[in-house]
């Protein structure tokens, strides 16, 4: 028979948009362990592109 845990030890449950966002940031997490990330400075460079004559495509990850 299964016991019921205590409150205190029990874990909460996620709404699904927290459940998602929980994924989200383990995701990201892993990206940046495995050295899977986007400079912020080419980023920058990009976004500040936009709008001009000389409009760079999209930052590659490095």
């Amino acid at each position: 028979m299964d016991m019921v845990k205590p409150v205190s030890q029990q874990q909460p449950q996620d709404d699904p948009e927290t459940a998602a966002l929980r994924a989200a940031v383990a995701e990201a997490i892993a990206d940046v362990e495995a050295g899977r990330m986007v400079p912020h400075e080419d980023v920058r460079r990009w976004l500040l592109s936009w709008g001009t004559d000389s409009e760079l495509p999209p930052p590659e990850c490095k």
